[in-house]
C-alpha cells in the first residue's frame, strides 16, 4: 500500500499495473468502493483486469473485461479462486463473440438467479417456479425502462439502493412495494396508502405485475448482485437476443449458456428474407416515390400476421416485427405520412410449451417495438407510447403439436383477443374471437425442436404418431417432421406460406418419402431452400449441427431459389432432396431399377445370444478339442472386420451335418445354447427359430466369392469401400453382400457419383453416412451399358483393387482415412480414374459438381422408374 509502484487513487487501495486495483473499506461500503474503483482514471490508465473490495465481512469483485462479477461473504473469498485465473495467465471459458452488453447481463442475471434459489429453497420447486421467473421479467423491465427513459434515470435501482438496507434483509419488501405499484393506477393509489417512493413509479399494468406481488428474499450477496445488474447500460440490449438471454437465465439445464436458445439474426433472416421479407423490399424498391404505391404496401404491411408455433423467447417474431417496422419507416419517409406505425404487436403470433419463455417472448415484443419507435419516431412519443402496457404478442401456451393452429391463429383476417388486464396470459377461447384485418398475409417460420427419431421421449413419439394417423413411418423420423406436417395443413386450410430451419436428415434417406408424400399430396410445393450449412449458437461447447432451411407454399411458383453458401440459383422446380428437380422422392425398390448391376441383400443374421460367434482364441480351444470341428468353422465379417482387415468366426453348420456337429461338446453346447435363448424371446419369429438351432436366423451365403459393403461409412470426404472376399467368408447382417463377385457394380459403389447419391437419399448420420441396398443401391440410376462400358468400369475396379494391395497390409479404415490427405496418391489417381470413365458414359464428360451429379441422377431415375420392372424380376449375376 505504501510502496512507491502503487499507483491507487481510492483511500486504502492497492494498484498492480496490468492486474488488479483493490481496496479494503469500511463496513457497509463495498458497492460505493467497488464503483470508485471502477470509475477511477488509474484503473483505466494502468489497463486494470480485475476491481475488488472489502469490508471483511462481504467481498466483491469484477473482471474489467468481460464484466462478469463475483459477490460472496468474505470467509467464502478462497472458493472464488477460479475468477481470478486470468491474473496467472489462464482462460478456462472460451469468449463467447458477441455483443459485451448482453453477456454480461446474461452473466449477472445468472448468479442473482441462483442466488435467490439458494436463500428462497421453497421457491425452487415446481410450484413456485413460475413466480420467480416471472419476478425475474418484472426485474428486467425496471433495469430496461429506467435506462431508456420509460421511467426516470435510475429510478427503480436508485430506489432500492436507498429504500432497503441489506442488514435488516428488507429488499423483499422494498421490490415488492414497488411491484406493487406498477399495477395500481394513480387514480387508486390514494386509497392504498403507498409509500412516495413507490408512488413516484408509473403505471405499467399489461399483465407483467399482475397477481401476486410477493418476492422472494435477499441475502446481502443477492442484494449486490441485483444492484451490479442494474448497473448495465440496458439500452444497449438487443431486442432479439433479450428474450433467449432471459429464458437462457430461467432454463434448469442451459442456465448461463447465453445463445442455447438463441438463433442468431442471419439465420433467421434466412428463413424470413426469402419468406417474404425480400418481396417487400422489392415492392418498395418498385414504388419508388409514388404516394399511392407507398400507401398501398404500408397497408399491406400492416395486415401481415407473422406465427412462429416453437417461438420460444420470441426471437424470430422479433425480427419479423423489427424489419417490417424498418421497411415502414422508409415508406413514412417518401410518402410524408405520419409516422405512428401500423404494424400492430397482434398481428405476431406464437406457440411456446414453457409458460416462461411465452411470457418472455411478449415483453421481447413490447421491448422491441419500444426500441423501434424511439429509433424511427422520437424518444418522447415512444415514451408516451409505451405505458401503459397495450397488447403484445399473441403467444399461446402449449404442446404445439397437440394444439389447433387455428384457434392460436385462426383463418386470415382474425384477430385473438385477450383479456383487458391480462395481455400476458392464455388467449381467449375461439368463441370469443372476433374478425378484422380481413386480407391478410399468413406466414409461419421458426425453429422447431430437432430430436432425432431415436432420442424422442414416449410423449413425443405420440405426438408424431397422431399426426401420422397412426401410420409407423412416423417412428423413423425427426420430431421436427411434425412442424411441417402442421405448417402444410394449415397453410392448405389459410393459403399461407412457411418455412422451418431442420436438421438435413429431413432431405434424406427414409425421412423424405414419409414427409413428403403427405406434404406433396395437399399439394404443397417447395419455393426456396437453403442446402446444408453447419448451424451453430453461442452456447459453450456447441459442436453445431447440420441444417437446412426448407421454404413451402401453397401453390406452385415458375421461380424458386436454391441458396448454397453465398450462391443463389433460380430453378423452375426443387426437389425433396433440395436439388434442382422434380417434386419426386426415392422410393425403396427390392430389386435394381438398372439391369447392368446385380441385387444386393443384407448379410446373415445370427439372432443366437452370441453362441454361433467365436473369437480366434474360442476357435484354437475348440479345434484343440476337436480337430473334425474345422469343417464347421467359417470366418465372419461385418462393417469393423470390413473396415479393420479383421475377422470373426462362426459355426456354420448344414442340416446334414448336425448329428456330427453335436457329437463335439462345445459345439452341441452351443447349439443348446441358441435354442434356449431363441425360446426365451418376446419376438414369435425368433421363437420360431429354435426349431434350427444350428443355424443364423437369417441366412443369404453362398459358397463363391462376393462383395461386401459396410452398412455405415465414416468421414466427411469417404469413399464408399465395398471388399471382396472367397467362398469361406460368410459376411454378417452387419454388412450388405452381392453375390457373385461383381466388378461393374464394385466400380459403381466405388464412385464418387455413388457416394453422392447414397448420401442424398439413403441419408448421413453425423459426418458420414447410413448405407441402404434398398433406398441407395438399388434405385441407383445407371445407363445402358454397352460391352466396352463394362470392360473398361471392370478395368477400373481391377486398379482399385491393385492399388489397394501394393499398400498391404494398410487396411481399408488406413487407406479411406477420414482425412483425404493421407490416401495413399496411386489409390487416388485410380479412384479418380474410375470416376472419369464412369462420369463420362452419363454425360460425356466429368460433372462439374455434387449439384450437377444429382440434377442428372435425379433426372434419370425418373425416367427410369417411370415404368419400373415387373415385381419379383431377379437379374442375371
Amino acid at each position: 500500500r505504501v510502496g512507491s509502484g502503487n499507483a491507487s487513487d481510492v483511500p486504502g487501495g492497492v494498484l498492480q499495473r496490468n492486474n488488479i486495483h483493490m481496496a479494503a473499506c469500511s463496513e457497509g461500503s463495498v458497492g460505493e468502493t467497488l464503483v470508485a474503483l471502477r470509475t477511477s482514471p488509474k484503473t483505466a490508465a494502468n489497463k486494470v483486469k480485475f476491481i475488488l473490495a472489502t469490508d471483511g465481512a462481504l467481498f466483491e469483485a469484477e473482471d474489467m473485461v468481460s464484466g462478469e462479477t463475483v459477490a460472496c461473504p468474505y470467509p467464502e473469498f478462497a472458493n472464488n479462486f477460479g475468477f481470478f485465473l486470468p491474473l496467472a495467465g489462464i482462460s478456462t471459458v472460451k469468449q463467447i463473440k458477441n455483443n459485451p452488453i448482453d453477456v454480461k447481463a446474461t452473466g449477472r442475471l445468472n448468479k442473482l438467479y441462483i442466488e435467490l434459489l439458494k436463500d428462497n429453497p421453497g421457491w425452487a420447486t415446481a410450484e413456485r417456479r413460475h413466480d420467480l421467473n416471472q419476478f425475474m421479467a418484472r426485474l428486467i423491465f425496471c433495469f430496461f425502462a429506467e435506462d431508456t427513459g420509460i421511467f426516470e434515470p435510475r429510478l427503480f435501482s436508485r430506489t432500492v439502493e436507498q429504500m432497503s438496507d441489506a442488514a435488516s434483509n428488507n429488499t423483499h419488501e422494498v421490490i415488492g412495494e414497488l411491484f406493487r405499484a406498477m399495477n395500481t393506477p394513480h387514480e387508486a393509489r390514494q386509497a392504498q396508502n403507498f409509500r412516495s417512493w413507490a408512488d413516484a413509479f408509473p403505471y405499467v399494468n399489461g399483465g407483467l405485475y399482475s397477481g401476486d406481488a410477493a418476492c422472494p428474499r435477499f441475502s446481502r450477496i443477492a442484494r449486490t448482485y441485483l444492484l451490479r445488474a442494474a448497473e448495465l447500460d440496458w439500452r444497449e440490449i438487443n431486442p432479439d437476443i433479450f428474450g433467449s438471454m432471459i429464458q437462457a437465465v430461467a432454463d434448469d439445464d442451459e442456465r448461463g449458456e447465453l445463445g442455447m436458445h438463441y438463433t442468431s439474426v442471419p439465420n433467421i433472416l434466412k428463413v424470413l428474407n426469402p419468406l417474404f421479407l425480400d418481396d417487400l423490399r422489392e415492392k418498395l424498391e418498385a414504388a419508388g416515390e409514388s404516394v399511392r404505391k407507398l400507401r398501398a404496401l404500408r397497408r399491406r404491411i400492416a395486415n401481415i400476421r407473422v406465427f412462429d408455433p416453437a417461438c420460444g423467447s420470441g426471437n424470430f417474431l422479433v425480427i419479423a416485427y423489427r424489419y417490417m417496422r424498418e421497411i415502414e419507416a422508409e415508406i413514412v419517409r417518401r410518402s410524408g405520412d405520419k409516422a405512428k406505425s401500423w404494424v400492430k404487436l397482434e398481428n405476431f403470433y406464437g406457440i411456446e410449451i414453457k409458460s416462461f419463455a411465452a411470457e418472455i417472448a411478449r415483453l421481447a415484443l413490447l421491448i422491441a417495438e419500444f426500441q423501434c419507435d424511439v429509433r424511427l419516431i422520437s424518444q418522447q412519443e415512444a415514451k408516451l407510447n409505451v405505458l401503459p402496457l397495450h397488447k403484445t404478442g399473441q403467444v399461446h401456451i402449449g404442446n404445439a403439436l397437440r394444439l389447433d393452429w387455428l384457434s392460436v391463429c385462426p383463418h386470415t383476417g382474425s384477430d385473438l383477443k385477450f383479456a383487458a388486464d391480462d395481455l400476458f396470459q392464455t388467449p381467449l377461447d375461439q368463441a370469443q374471437i372476433d374478425f378484422e384485418n380481413e386480407g391478410g398475409e399468413t406466414y409461419i417460420c421458426g425453429n422447431p425442436q430437432f430430436k432425432g427419431a431415436r432420442k424422442q421421449s414416449s410423449s413425443q413419439k405420440d405426438d408424431l404418431s397422431k399426426l401420422f394417423y397412426d401410420h409407423n413411418d412416423y417412428k423413423d423420423c425427426d420430431y421436427v417432421v411434425g412442424w411441417f406436417i402442421k405448417a402444410a395443413e394449415y397453410a392448405k386450410s389459410c393459403t399461407s406460406s412457411f418455412s422451418f430451419v431442420a436438421t438435413n436428415s429431413i432431405a434424406q434417406g427414409e425421412q423424405v418419402a414419409h414427409l413428403w408424400s403427405r406434404l406433396f399430396k395437399i399439394g404443397m410445393h417447395i419455393h426456396f431452400a437453403h442446402r446444408t450449412f453447419l448451424w451453430r449458437n453461442n452456447a459453450q461447447n456447441n459442436a453445431g449441427v447440420h441444417c437446412v432451411i426448407v421454404g413451402v407454399d401453397c401453390k406452385a411458383h415458375a421461380e424458386n431459389v436454391i441458396y448454397e453458401g453465398d450462391t443463389a440459383r433460380i430453378v423452375k422446380s426443387i426437389s425433396p432432396y433440395l436439388t434442382p428437380g422434380e417434386e419426386r422422392y426415392v422410393v425403396q425398390s427390392e430389386i435394381p431399377i438398372a439391369s447392368s448391376i446385380p441385387q444386393m441383400v443384407s448379410g446373415n443374421m445370427a439372432r443366437d445370444g452370441g453362441n454361433l460367434i467365436l473369437s480366434r482364441k474360442e476357435v484354437d480351444d475348440l479345434l484343440q478339442q476337436s480337430s473334425d470341428s474345422v469343417r464347421f468353422v467359417k470366418r465372419l465379417v461385418g462393417t469393423k472386420e470390413i473396415n479393420q482387415g479383421q475377422y470373426r468366426y462362426c459355426l456354420w453348420i448344414h442340416d446334414d451335418e448336425v448329428k456330427s456337429a453335436n457329437n463335439i461338446a462345445e459345439v452341441r453346447r452351443r447349439i443348446e445354447g441358441v435354442k434356449e435363448m431363441r425360446l426365451l424371446s418376446t419376438a414369435n419369429t425368433t421363437r420360431q427359430y429354435a426349431k434350427i438351432p444350428h443355424k443364423f436366423a437369417q441366412r443369404c451365403y453362398r459358397s463363391e466369392p462376393c462383395m461386401a459393403i459396410p452398412k455405415t461409412i465414416t468421414g466427411e470426404d469417404a469413399y464408399l469401400s465395398p471388399n471382396i472376399y472367397g467362398s469361406d467368408v460368410v459376411v454378417s447382417d452387419l454388412a450388405f453382400v452381392v453375390y457373385p463377385l461383381h466388378c461393374v457394380a464394385f466400380s459403381i459403389i466405388s464412385s464418387m457419383l455413388h457416394l453422392v447419391w447414397a448420401k442424398t437419399v439413403a441419408g448421413g448420420m453425423r459426418d458420414g453416412l447410413r448405407y441402404s441396398s434398398q433406398l441407395a443401391y438399388h434405385t441407383f440410376p445407371v445407363p445402358p451399358l454397352t460391352e466396352k462400358n463394362k470392360e473398361d468400369l471392370t478395368r477400373c475396379a481391377e486398379e482399385i483393387l491393385l492399388a489397394r494391395e501394393a499398400h498391404f497390409p494398410a487396411t481399408i479404415a488406413d487407406l479411406y482415412d477420414p482425412d483425404p490427405e493421407k490416401m495413399p496418391d496411386d489409390l487416388r489417381r485410380a479412384h479418380e480414374a474410375n470416376d472419369e470413365v464412369l462420369e463420362r458414359i452419363y454425360i460425356g464428360r466429368r460433372f462439374r459438381n455434387d449439384t450437377e451429379r444429382l440434377e442428372k441422377l435425379f433426372d434419370l431415375y425418373t425416367k427410369m422408374t417411370a415404368t419400373p420392372p415387373k415385381e419379383g424380376r431377379r437379374l442375371k449375376q
